[in-house]
């Protein structure tokens, strides 16, 4: 009796533990759109994001030069693409050269963190060039874990860190 308690407990505990890694992508939280440094700075610019912007929503998505990242992820989001659409029109007038650093947070090897961070900057860099901008004018450079934007230890700060950034 008392032990198909614990067997029934266990069962249970384990149904609980499966479908709550289910939920979740790579370990973080539901919703993490929330936790985007830049979720918020394309509002206000209406529910459609055509190939034309006015010039203030264009004036806002040059503005942004750090993309974001789910953890673990290279994968690029819908805000990104759309801000990088705008960096690649200006590339692609102007000829001028940028560096794409590739950065992830503290979890992970060394070594892993390394590999990682040059992925997502060859994310951002295969999208530049399939909208047109040369690869002799993209540079990649990944710093890993080594510069964190965020020094504490929470998803917030942690998701501060998984990103790439566009230098001039």
């Amino acid at each position: 009796m008392v032990t198909m308690k614990y067997g029934k407990l266990t069962a249970l505990s384990l149904a609980l533990l499966f479908a709550v890694g289910c939920t979740s992508k790579g370990g973080d939280t539901a919703g993490n759109e929330t936790l985007d440094p830049n979720a918020g700075m394309t509002a206000g610019q209406g529910s459609s994001y055509g190939s034309e912007f006015d010039s203030s929503s264009e004036a806002a998505l040059r503005a942004i030069k750090t993309f974001y990242f789910e953890f673990d992820s290279s994968d690029l989001k819908q805000d990104a693409m759309r801000a990088l659409d705008v960096h690649a029109r200006d590339l692609q007038g102007s000829g001028k050269r940028v560096v794409l650093e590739g950065h992830t947070d503290e979890r992970g090897t060394r070594e892993y963190n390394m590999a990682l961070g040059e992925r997502r900057a060859k994310a951002v860099q295969r999208y530049l060039v399939l909208q047109g901008v040369s690869p002799a004018q993209l540079e990649l450079v990944s710093y890993g874990e080594e510069r964190p934007v965020a020094g504490g230890h929470t998803e917030f700060d942690w998701a501060q860190n998984r990103r790439v950034e566009l230098r001039d």
